[in-house]
Formats: structure tokens, C-alpha cells, sequence
């Protein structure tokens, strides 16, 4: 049986030769001969194995003489990388990875010395020491990782059989073709599997289809499982249709990320009408995850979002993407990378109502996290229901949160960007934003009204087109010409939580529209990012640090000038004393940019009793709640030095005559509990126990990656003497439960709302 692993075929290519060879024109689609290469070159194939976290990596592996086999690093070169690459359907190589950095491999060294030029068709036309001739050991395979965007007509592509005479199979696509019925629903979950081949779209024979074959393809199209479908249906249609089918079956394992992961089949003997007479073309029917599903009560409901979830994704750009987070006795921690896999990310991916994994990242890429790392060493079956079912080391000894792993799902095709654009922009990622809406029965672009837009709803608008991260909003688009047909507003009264996957599923005015300065000039925009920062407190120094003191009105004239102490203070005499709660705060910047001032430097506020700038007027909140909730005393902060105090490398931003704020990746900003307004005055606030609470941002005036960490508060015990601050942890801004259900699941009812005042966003700290 042809049991061989589906690969990219080696393609005969014509290239244009300059430095390095590129693609001059695609492939020609469908089996084609090899005698297109010099006479006498080795027959070979190729694939990537071994401990890889994508499937664009891995350690050389190559097919000859019936044995795979893997090649030295003995003067292996990115030329030798290139060619590779290109035979496998990439682009490019990015770079190469000598000492078997992806695992040992076993069997034969087929490859050894390899000397290639950048202008071979194939890696067998490289000089070398010859098949099989080799002083080397496995300790030495070699891997590469190449470009993932593919060459055209190399989407998903089968090799030849283990027979090496046997022609060579291309396919060029893959799709789920929904009956007639089903063509409008999105997303498409159920319909037939076809394989474009030769520029033809082919079934597959289902007599050798498996469960296993399912649930690849519903993973690697964004659905977590597969279900059971009405055979009726598909019979009935399967007969009154002219079928075309593939000539080979599939046969996956479960595990791999795409279809391009499992090995061939049996060769289908074609025989016209007879073709497949026992079988039927192959449906497939998936579920989607509970975001995606039509309404609330389709989707994975229990098997893959429990009702506390106990892992999640934190600092990703976009929806399925993230850095690991899991819930271990009350407590949020991360994930380290040793010996994290495209295994272990698929669970995590599925998990969450997503599909396969498409990457399983390691060392910090998506954020470094806060807190203790829960899980080292993580391996994976693939079909463990939960991350936490998986074989893990509980010693994280020598992990740091820059090995926090982090994954990138598989996510259904919903066409949310086809329904949004920016327009004017100097470049992709900033402009004007219009939204196709429905007006007097046909669909037209327009503008969004600017009214309070600001940094959540271009968050949404960012995501919404797969642009990364919000820098920026603007409620003045005049120096973005757009175009004129879309001047008018269609969209007004927008306020997002900033969790949203489109613009639509935000709270908005509906067909009442009510924008009192008009689109046009005036219309919201955004630029976005594909990195941003992410702010945390740390809440260790904070209960440290904490203590009372009484200090005289006299010396707090400039505080009292920048609103920091109580409203009583106005009437204070100048002898008085204020009784204040001092404590020193400790910003961590775990994201991947700077943390930068909105505010350019020309238009910072001085203030002339402190003689000092305000880079943003309100930099932290700082509140003493009753047990209830009820606010007793507050604080604020403003940001009039932004730097780095301290930095795991070297500094950039440093305050001294007047330079430029901000706190690098990597870096902490220490204000000190001995500095103006870095206090809570409690002058009026009677003995008792409290929540103290600081939220930074909290206006939201700096984009960043992840608002949900951004508050801290501890338990609080004051007995008119002295103060006592204990468990203080990092805590989450969480929506109330029943508005986020009718939020999500009944938004026709919400959009019709004529004012924000209808519906106040609850929102409370877990």
C-alpha cells in the first residue's frame, strides 16, 4: 500500500537565475515526468521531521533507494536551505540549523558535504560526497526553517509513492463545497471535500475514509471536532451528479495540522461511473467553537469551554492567537517552551473552540507573562480534551517567563474582512474606517461616527481586519481623503469592550443613527500596529511598601494644585495635617514595544509649582474601596516622568532635562513612595477594612496588548493608627455575565438602542 507521507512533490521548475533563482512561472498543475531533469540524477524526495513547533521547519529528511534518511551540517549553506525549501513549495529558506537541533534522526546519512550553487532544481543535483557516503553522526543532522508563504500552486501537495517510477501527484487547493442549502451560512461547516487537481476540482473516494481523516480537516479549516451528518442527503445527490474523482485516498493520523501532514492512500482505479461504486464522495461535517456558532445554543457547549476555564490566551493580536495562561489554585500562570509542540498547541487550540494549531511558539514571542510558571515539559497525545490532562514536568526550575509558550489557531473563515476597510492611509495599517452596511435594500460603504471613538473600538477595527493591534484613534480623518461616495455616516454610537472579533458585535445605535458633526472630515480612523506593550503592576512591591503618614498642608500646596488630595483639603487651614497612604508602585513593560506617551512632546502640560511636564495627565487611578465597592478615598498619578528605571539590557528612556518618556520592552518604571501624589490621602476615610486598588491606563489613553491585567488590589485593614495591606495580586477586569450573554447572542435587540445611556457597560474586577 502506498503508505508514504503526503509531501511537496519535486516540482520541475523553470527559474530566472540572478543571485538566487526565482520562480518565473508556476508549475504545471497535475502528474508530470521527471525526464526534465539532466539524465542520471538521483530520484529523490523530502520532508521535515523531528521536534518542530511549525510545519515550515524541521530536520532534513530525504527518500532515496527506497530508505529515508537525513544529511550532515557539514558545510551545509543557506544555498542548500534555498533549494530545499523550494522543493518542499516554499518560497525561501530563512535560515538553517546545524547539531540536530530538531531531534536525532535515525536510519542511513544519506547527504554529507553538501555544496550547492542557489541554482539547482533539486538538492540531488548538488555536488557531494555521494548517497550514502558519510562520516557523520546523527548528532550532526541538519534542519532549516523556511518562508511559510508557499510558492502558487503548492498549497497542499502529495509525493510519489513509494514506488520512485511511479508519476508525480500535485494538488494544487483544498475545499468544503456546501450543498445548495447550506452556501449562504457562515461559516460553511458541512459540504463535500474536493481536491483541485491538474486545475480540476476532484471528490475522494470515501470506501477508505476515517473519523481521523475528519477531524484533520475540520482542525486546520478552525472547527474543533467533527459530527455526524444526514448520509440521506448526500446519496441522493451523489447520484443525479457527474462525479470526478481524485485518484488517491488519505490517511491521517488525527495529529497533523493540515492534509499536507498525512500520508497516500491506496491509488483509486478510476472506471468512470464505477469509480467508487461501494463508496460516495467524502462529506465532512464540522462543529464550530461557541464564537463562531450561527447562535448560543450550537457549538461546543461542554466538551471544549467548560464552564471555568482553566486555560486561556493572553497578548495575541488576533483571535486564536496567544500566549498560554493556565488556572492552578486560583492562580493564573504560564506555560514554559521546553519541549513545547504543534501537539500540545493543537490541544490548547481545540480547547478553546478553535481548530489545529498553526504554530506553536516558544521563548516569549507573544508577551512575556506574571505570576508563577505552572507547566515545564509539556507532552501531548493530541487528543486530550484539556492542557491540563497532558504529562508535564511541575518543576519549572530554570524556566523564565522569556520562555512563556504561545500558539496560533486555526480560525473559521467568517469574511469579517470583507465587510471593513481603511481608506486614504499613507499604508495598509492606518485610514479612514468604512463599513459596508445595508441602506434602502443594497449594501454601500460609509463612515463611523467619531463620537467618543477611541482606543477599544479601533482595538476591534484592527483585529476585525487582521492588522494586529490598535496604535491609535482619531476623531479627525480630514488629512485621509477617502472616498467621496462614502462620506456618509453609517454606523454611530460605537462603544466596545475591546473583546469584540468584528465592529458589528459592538454596542451601537442601529438604524437610528445620530451623529451631530457628520462623517467626512470628521469620520473615525485608526492605525494599527503588529506590536504593542502591556503594562503590570507589580504587586509584591506595592503590599511592601505601604505605610501612613501625617504631613502638614503647608508643604502639599503643589499637590493639592494637581488635585491629588481629598475634596475636604480645600478648607484645610495651612497648619493642618493630611493623613496620607503612601506606597511605591513598580510598572513592569512585558510586551513586545515601547510604552510611549499618546501626547507628542511639543504639546506636554508643564506645570509650573511641581516645574515639571505631564506626558499624560492621568497615568494611574489610585482608590480605596468600601467591601462593597463604594469608592471612600481616591488618587491619581500623572505620568511627569515616564523611564526606565530599571532594565534587564540597556536604558532609552531617561527624563533628565527634559528627554524623551516612555519604558523600553523589558524595562520597569519605580515611582517612589517619597513622591508627590504617589499616595491615597485618607485624612476622612473612618477605621475599618478595605480593597485598595490601582488601575493603570485607565483611560485607555496608550494602546496596549492586554487591558485585563492593568489592575491590582489588595485586602486592606486600617485602624486609625496604622495601616495593613495584604494579598495583593494582579486582579481581571471581567463583563458582568448576563449582559456579555445578550451582548453576544442577541444583537439586534442592542443595536436598536438610540443612546449609550440605555445600556451602561457593567463591568467588575475578579
Amino acid at each position: 500500500s502506498h503508505s508514504l507521507v503526503i509531501l511537496v512533490r519535486v516540482c520541475l521548475l523553470q527559474f530566472t537565475y540572478s543571485e538566487f533563482p526565482a520562480l518565473s512561472e508556476p508549475c504545471r498543475l497535475g502528474a508530470q515526468s521527471d525526464t526534465e531533469l539532466p539524465p542520471g540524477t538521483p530520484i529523490i524526495q523530502l520532508r521535515l521531521a523531528g521536534d518542530k513547533r511549525k510545519h515550515y521547519e524541521g530536520r532534513v529528511e530525504v527518500y532515496y533507494n527506497g530508505e529515508w534518511g537525513t544529511v550532515c551540517d557539514d558545510d551545509f549553506s543557506i544555498h542548500a536551505a534555498n533549494i530545499l525549501c523550494r522543493e518542499l513549495g516554499f518560497v525561501e529558506a530563512v535560515s538553517w540549523s546545524p547539531s540536530s537541533k530538531y531531534g536525532k534522526g535515525e536510519g542511513r546519512i544519506w547527504l554529507d558535504n553538501v555544496h550547492c550553487s542557489g541554482r539547482e532544481r533539486t538538492l540531488a543535483q548538488c555536488k557531494s560526497n555521494g548517497f550514502g557516503v558519510s562520516d557523520c553522526k546523527h548528532s550532526e543532522d541538519v534542519g532549516v526553517v523556511c518562508n511559510q508563504r508557499r510558492i502558487p500552486g503548492f498549497k497542499f501537495i502529495s509525493s510519489f509513492t513509494n514506488s520512485v517510477e511511479s508519476l508525480n501527484v500535485q494538488i494544487e487547493e483544498v475545499r468544503i463545497r456546501a450543498i445548495y442549502s447550506q452556501r449562504k451560512r457562515v461559516p460553511i461547516t458541512e459540504g463535500y471535500l474536493e481536491v483541485k487537481d491538474g486545475g480540476k476540482w476532484r471528490q475522494i473516494c470515501d470506501e477508505e475514509w476515517t473519523e481521523m481523516n475528519n477531524r484533520v480537516i475540520c482542525g486546520m479549516y478552525g472547527f474543533p471536532g467533527e459530527k455526524g451528518y444526514n448520509t440521506k442527503v448526500y446519496k441522493l445527490l451523489a447520484k443525479r451528479r457527474k462525479k470526478n474523482y481524485w485518484d488517491f485516498g488519505v490517511n491521517c493520523t488525527g495529529n497533523e495540522a493540515s492534509l499536507h501532514g498525512c500520508k497516500l492512500g491506496h491509488k483509486v482505479e478510476l472506471k468512470g461511473n464505477a469509480t467508487c461504486e461501494k463508496g460516495m464522495p467524502v462529506v465532512v461535517s464540522c462543529v464550530p467553537g461557541r464564537a463562531f456558532a450561527p447562535s448560543y445554543t450550537q457549538g461546543f457547549s461542554k466538551a471544549y469551554r467548560v464552564e471555568q476555564p482553566l486555560v486561556r490566551l493572553r497578548g495575541g493580536a488576533n483571535t486564536g492567537d496567544g500566549r498560554v495562561e493556565v488556572l492552578k489554585n486560583g492562580e493564573w500562570g504560564t506555560v514554559c517552551d521546553d519541549s513545547w509542540n504543534l501537539k500540545a498547541a493543537s490541544v490548547v487550540c481545540r480547547e478553546l473552540g478553535f481548530g489545529s494549531a498553526k504554530e506553536a511558539l516558544a521563548g516569549g514571542r507573544l508577551g512575556q507573562g506574571m505570576g508563577p510558571v505552572h507547566m515545564n515539559e509539556v507532552e501531548c497525545s493530541g487528543f486530550e480534551k484539556s492542557l491540563t490532562e497532558c504529562y508535564f514536568n511541575r518543576d519549572a526550575l530554570g524556566c523564565s517567563h522569556e520562555e512563556d509558550a504561545a500558539v496560533r489557531c486555526n480560525v473559521p473563515a467568517m469574511g469579517f474582512q470583507n465587510k471593513l476597510r481603511l481608506s486614504g492611509g499613507r499604508n495598509p495599517f492606518e485610514g479612514r474606517v468604512e463599513v459596508l452596511a445595508e441602506k434602502n435594500d443594497s449594501l454601500v460603504w460609509g463612515t463611523v461616527c467619531s463620537d467618543s471613538w477611541g482606543t477599544m473600538e479601533a482595538t476591534v477595527v484592527c483585529r476585525q481586519l487582521g492588522l494586529g493591534f490598535a496604535s491609535n484613534a482619531f476623531q479627525e480623518t480630514w488629512y485621509w481623503p477617502g472616498d467621496v461616495r462614502a462620506d456618509d455616516v453609517v454606523m454611530s454610537g460605537v462603544r466596545c469592550s475591546g473583546t469584540e472579533m468584528t465592529l458589528a458585535q459592538c454596542l451601537h445605535h442601529g438604524k437610528h443613527l445620530h451623529c451631530p458633526r457628520g462623517g467626512g472630515r470628521f469620520a473615525a480612523g485608526v492605525s494599527c500596529s503588529e506590536s504593542a506593550p502591556d503594562l503590570v503592576l507589580n504587586a509584591q512591591v506595592v503590599e511592601h511598601t505601604t505605610y501612613l503618614e501625617d504631613r502638614p498642608m503647608y508643604i502639599l500646596q503643589c499637590a493639592n494644585e494637581e488635585h491629588c488630595l481629598s475634596s475636604s483639603a480645600a478648607t484645610a487651614t495651612p497648619s493642618s495635617y493630611r493623613r496620607l497612604m503612601r506606597f511605591s508602585s513598580q510598572i513592569h513593560n512585558n510586551g513586545q514595544s515601547d510604552f510611549r506617551p499618546r501626547a507628542a512632546h511639543n504639546s506636554w502640560v508643564w506645570h509650573d509649582c511641581h516645574r515639571h511636564y505631564h506626558s499624560m495627565e492621568v497615568f494611574t487611578h489610585y482608590d480605596l474601596l468600601s467591601l462593597n465597592g463604594t469608592k471612600v478615598a481616591e488618587g491619581h498619578k500623572a505620568s511627569f516622568c515616564l523611564e526606565d528605571t530599571q532594565c534587564e539590557e540597556g536604558k532609552e528612556y531617561e527624563c533628565a532635562n527634559f528627554g524623551q518618556q516612555g519604558i523600553t520592552v523589558g524595562c520597569w518604571d519605580t515611582y517612589r513612595h517619597d513622591i508627590d501624589c504617589q499616595w491615597i490621602d485618607v485624612t476622612d476615610v473612618v477605621p475599618g477594612d478595605y480593597i485598595f486598588q490601582v488601575v493603570i491606563n485607565p483611560n485607555y489613553e496608550v494602546a496596549e496588548s492586554d487591558y485585563t491585567n492593568n489592575i491590582m488590589k489588595c485586602r486592606c485593614r486600617y485602624d486609625g493608627h496604622l495601616i495593613w495591606t495584604y494579598n495583593c495580586h494582579i486582579a481581571t477586569l471581567c463583563l458582568d455575565d448576563s449582559f456579555a450573554h445578550s451582548w453576544h447572542y442577541y444583537p439586534k435587540q442592542l443595536h436598536e438602542v438610540v443612546s449609550w445611556n440605555a445600556f451602561k457597560l457593567t463591568a467588575f474586577i475578579c
